[in-house]
C-alpha cells in the first residue's frame, strides 16, 4: 500500500512542478497520466500494483466528475452563452438522441454477438462527452467563444441527461416483458433530471448565502477559505444522487448559478475546487491506465477496436453535423465540435454500472468502453493543440 502511495504522491509532486510547461506542449495531461499508469502497471513494469475495485472506480470517476462540472459551469461565461444557447440546445436536443441512434445502428452491423438491448446500453455508455477530457479546447481563448461555450454546456449536461435513459434500458433488461415502460421512463427523466436542477439550484443558493453572511463577519480563517466550494460541489453531486436525481446535472446547475453570484471573485473562489478537479483526475487517469485498461486488454478484439474508432468520428460527427445545419456556420466550425467530443469520466461511470448488472454481454461492453476511452484520450490529446491552432488560422 505504502509504495503505491509513494508512487502516486512523488508523481503528482513532479507533475505539479512541470504542469505549466507541459499545458504548452501538445500531449494533454491525460496522455501522461494514463501512460504512467500503464508503464508502471501489470501491463508494463508491475510495480504499481493497485488493488482497487469497480466501486472505488467508479467513487473516483464521479468525484472527480463532479468538481470538473461545477468548476467548468462556474467559469462560463453566461453573456456569451445566451447569444449563443443555439449551439450546446441543438446539440443535446437534436445530436444527442442522434448519436445513441447511430451508435445502436453501427453496433448492429458490428457485433454479432450482443442483443438489440445490450447495443443500446453501449451506445447509451458513449454518447457523453467528457469536460475534463474537453478542457484544452474549453479553457483556450483562441477557439471562437460561442464553440468554447457550446462544447462546455454540452459536456456539462449529456452525461446527465444519459443517465436516465441507461437506467430506464437496464430496468428494461431486468423485465424483459417491458411492462409500464412509458411510465417508468417519465419517472427516471423527471426524477434524475428535475431533482438534479433542484438540488443544484437550491444547495447553491443556500451555500452561497451562508458563505457570504460568514465571510462578512469574518468568522471564514484564511485557511479554511477555499475548501467550502469543493465541499459545495460534492455536496450537490452526493445529495442529488442520494435522493435519487441525477448527480451530474446537479454539479453542473450548481456550478453555472455560484458563477453567477460570486461573479466577482469566482475566480479566488474556484481555485481549490479546480485544483483539486485537477488532482482527482490525474489519480483517476492513473488509475485507469495502470487497473482498468490492465483488466480489459485481453477481451478487446477486432469488431471493438472497429465500434470504438467509428464511436469516435462517424457516430459522434455526423449527428453534430446534421444538429448544426442551417445556422450559417462554417464547415470546418461544425468538424471541429463534431470531432471534440471527448468520451471518458462519464463513461467510466456507467460502465462499472453496467458490469454490476452482470449481463451476458457484460465483458464486451465494458472492453468497448474502455477501448472507446483509451483512443479518445490518445487521439483527442495529441490532436487538441494543433487543430486548435487550424481554426486560428481559419479566423
Amino acid at each position: 500500500m505504502y509504495e503505491n502511495m509513494t508512487i502516486i504522491a512523488v508523481f503528482i509532486f513532479v507533475y505539479s512542478l512541470a504542469a505549466g510547461q507541459l499545458g504548452k506542449s501538445p500531449i494533454s495531461g491525460a496522455i501522461v497520466y494514463t501512460s504512467f499508469g500503464l508503464a508502471l502497471g501489470p501491463l508494463g513494469l508491475g510495480v504499481l500494483n493497485l488493488s482497487t475495485g469497480a466501486e472505488q472506480i467508479r467513487l473516483l470517476a464521479e468525484l472527480t466528475l463532479s468538481l470538473v462540472l461545477f468548476t467548468d459551469a462556474a467559469n462560463s461565461n453566461l453573456g456569451v452563452l445566451r447569444q449563443s444557447f443555439h449551439i450546446p440546445g441543438r446539440l443535446l436536443l437534436l445530436g444527442l438522441p442522434l448519436t445513441i441512434l447511430l451508435g445502436i445502428g453501427v453496433g448492429v452491423l458490428v457485433f454479432d454477438n450482443l442483443s438489440l438491448l445490450e447495443i443500446a446500453i453501449l451506445a447509451t455508455m458513449l454518447a457523453p462527452t467528457d469536460a475534463a477530457l474537453g478542457k484544452a479546447v474549453v479553457t483556450d481563448e483562441s477557439v471562437r467563444a460561442d464553440i468554447r461555450e457550446g462544447l462546455n454546456q454540452e459536456s456539462g449536461l449529456n452525461d446527465g441527461i444519459c443517465v436516465p435513459i441507461l437506467l430506464l434500458l437496464l430496468a428494461i433488461t431486468a423485465q424483459p416483458g417491458g411492462g409500464g415502460v412509458s411510465m417508468l421512463a417519465l419517472k427516471l427523466v423527471a426524477g434524475q433530471i428535475g431533482l438534479g436542477i433542484g438540488v443544484g439550484l437550491g444547495l447553491t443558493v443556500l451555500g452561497a448565502w451562508l458563505f457570504r453572511q460568514f465571510a462578512k463577519r469574518g468568522w471564514i480563517s484564511e485557511s479554511w477559505r477555499q475548501l467550502p466550494v469543493p465541499a459545495l460541489a460534492v455536496a450537490c453531486f452526493a445529495m442529488a444522487q442520494w435522493i435519487g436525481g441525477s448527480g451530474f446535472i446537479a454539479a453542473f446547475t450548481g456550478g453555472l448559478l455560484f458563477g453567477w453570484m460570486a461573479r466577482e471573485r469566482k475566480h479566488t473562489l474556484l481555485l481549490a475546487a479546480e485544483g483539486t478537479g485537477d488532482t482527482l483526475a490525474l489519480i483517476t487517469w492513473v488509475v485507469f491506465g495502470a487497473v482498468v485498461i490492465a483488466r480489459a486488454v485481453d477481451h478487446i478484439s477486432w469488431q471493438i477496436m472497429l465500434y470504438a474508432l467509428l464511436s469516435l468520428t462517424l457516430v459522434r460527427m455526423l449527428p453534430v453535423f446534421l444538429a448544426l445545419a442551417g445556422f450559417g456556420m462554417r464547415t470546418a466550425d461544425k468538424l471541429f465540435i463534431g470531432w471534440f467530443g471527448p468520451r471518458g469520466l462519464a463513461s467510466i461511470v456507467f460502465g462499472v454500472i453496467v458490469f454490476d448488472e452482470h449481463l451476458p454481454g457484460g465483458v464486451p461492453l465494458v472492453a468497448t468502453v474502455v477501448c472507446t476511452i483509451l483512443l479518445s484520450i490518445v487521439f483527442h490529446g495529441l490532436s487538441a493543440r494543433p487543430l486548435i491552432a487550424l481554426l486560428r488560422r481559419q479566423g
